[in-house]
């Protein structure tokens, strides 16, 4: 094979503009491959996002419609009433859940005179039972209590007793110990546990380093926590649970509009949230098909072309001894260098596509993993692509092509 090397790049000098252009479209192939592959497994990792609650057991039901002056009132009545509906285990009042609507979203400080902001955290405000309802993981720290539930006047409380997620709290302390710890945001708060995870409602929308930045705070429902409370129950009933909701509410609360749009289980909500990732992983699947699918029949075409223009030469090697293995090692060889070629522009050009995504994405730097799987999809597609027409070639009887011109 080295020996038919160097006759081999003398006859791709006389083909100069054909296997540049097969070169080409190799290294667009492989520039596409790389990122479109990198960008499919980015949203997969994405998709599976750990949100710190127990996801298949926990639906939300969302009010709107109700005046907030009878907010007491209308806990009162929705706990009651959600808590009688068959195979309820929990229910509590909760602004905001996972993949749910954005609430609660806020600047915070290490500083009391918040002169620097150090985070945009999300405050989770639940009722009592909320914390458990959850399956919220405790990592260090401990359980709320009774007395950590606080009164709200105002949208956040103006002091509590917190629980925030290990990812927050590396953020803001690193290498120190959190529990004690101050911050400041519209409020003073003091971290009394740590949480494994606990994603914001909107995991996607400040950044994939801010995912986990959330803040519990154990609040008493009230006209500043109302109209949106957390089912839970068996992950086999929670979906027949949630059918039962507007017979419920339309009994204890026929004064309230159900907002249906925002009244699902927390499976829903994610499905609902990661469909905009599936569907670019769905297209970026169908480019890379297709573009091998092109890449391969531009291959097949050259080599059938070249195949047919050397019959001749084909012949004259067949007549002095040479082997149809030869003449399959030829082509292939042939084959591997222009597709060798393509891949040395690929990979530079794979690069610089990956620094504009950089520059107008959140994605990090192209693996050099990514590189050489793609390297090797390609050269397996080539030496795949070259194997009719060469085995075709191989197949030509030395008398049949001598008398060709």
């Amino acid at each position: 094979m080295i020996m038919q090397i160097r006759p081999i790049i003398t006859a791709l000098r006389r083909h100069r503009l054909a296997t540049l252009l097969i070169a080409m479209e190799i290294a667009l192939a492989c520039a596409v491959l790389c990122n479109a592959c990198f960008l499919i497994m980015g949203r997969e990792q994405r998709m599976k996002l750990n949100s710190g609650v127990d996801e298949s057991s926990l639906a939300i039901v969302q009010l709107t419609g109700f005046d907030n002056a009878m907010a007491r009132d209308l806990n009162a009545r929705m706990l009651s009433g959600l808590a009688a509906i068959d195979r309820v285990q929990s229910v509590s009042v909760i602004n905001t859940v996972p993949f749910g609507p954005q609430a609660g979203a806020n600047g915070m400080s290490l500083d009391p005179a918040m002169k620097q902001i150090n985070a945009v955290i999300d405050f989770y405000l639940g009722g009592p039972s909320s914390f458990q309802s959850l399956g919220l993981k405790l990592v260090a720290g401990r359980l709320p209590q009774a007395s950590d539930y606080v009164s709200l006047s105002n949208v956040l409380p103006s002091s509590a007793q917190v629980w925030i997620t290990r990812s927050l709290a590396d953020h803001l302390w690193p290498g120190a110990d959190p529990l004690g710890k101050e911050f400041w945001s519209g409020g003073h708060y003091r971290v009394a546990g740590v949480l494994e995870h606990l994603a914001i409602a909107q995991p996607g929308s400040r950044g994939q380093y801010s995912v986990d930045w959330s803040v519990f705070v154990p609040a008493q429902p009230g006209p500043f926590l109302t109209g949106s409370y957390l089912l839970r129950a068996r992950p086999q009933d929670i979906s027949h649970v949630l059918r039962d909701v507007r017979a419920a509410v339309a009994k204890v609360a026929p004064d309230t509009v159900l907002d249906m749009d925002d009244s699902k289980t927390i499976s829903e909500f994610r499905y609902a949230y990661f469909e905009n990732d599936r569907a670019m992983a769905r297209v970026l699947v169908g480019v890379i098909a297709a573009l091998l699918l092109v890449t391969a029949l531009g291959i097949v075409g050259l080599a059938s072309f070249w195949v047919q223009q050397r019959r001749k030469q084909i012949g004259i090697r067949r007549a002095i001894g040479a082997t149809r293995g030869d003449i399959l090692r030829y082509f292939q060889t042939e084959n591997f260098l222009i597709v060798t070629m393509g891949i040395v522009f690929g990979v530079l050009l794979a690069y610089a596509l990956n620094v504009m995504l950089m520059k107008a994405y959140e994605v990090t730097h192209l693996p050099a993993a990514y590189v050489a799987t793609s390297a090797i999809v390609l050269w397996l597609l080539g030496q795949l692509a070259v194997l009719g027409p060469a085995l075709r070639a191989a197949a030509v009887p030395p008398v049949v092509a001598t008398r060709s011109v």
